[in-house]
């Protein structure tokens, strides 16, 4: 399974809509809080082509986007392939 992160905020709807279909797909993901490391806002942003919004979630290394994105790739069927390495 590829590394999997995931930048959010706990006071984030959407960042837990993410997680929570990561988790159903049963992807271990590492989660970096901007509010416990307003520091690292600027490296996501760097990362996601400039996107200050959460959740900004990379795959092997791809940036996927937000949860909609998320989402639109499990629609897709695409979500599972990309899960498996």
């Amino acid at each position: 399974m590829p590394d999997i992160v995931i930048y959010s905020s706990p006071l984030c709807g959407f960042c837990h809509a993410a997680k929570r279909l990561l988790t159903q797909k049963g992807a271990a993901f590492s989660e970096i809080n901007i509010l416990e490391e307003p520091q690292r806002r600027s490296e996501m942003m760097d990362r996601a082509g400039g996107r200050h919004t959460v959740p900004q979630i990379f795959i092997g290394g791809q940036h996927v986007g937000g949860c909609d994105e998320l989402y639109a790739l499990d629609r897709a069927g695409k979500l599972d392939p990309m899960l498996q390495g």
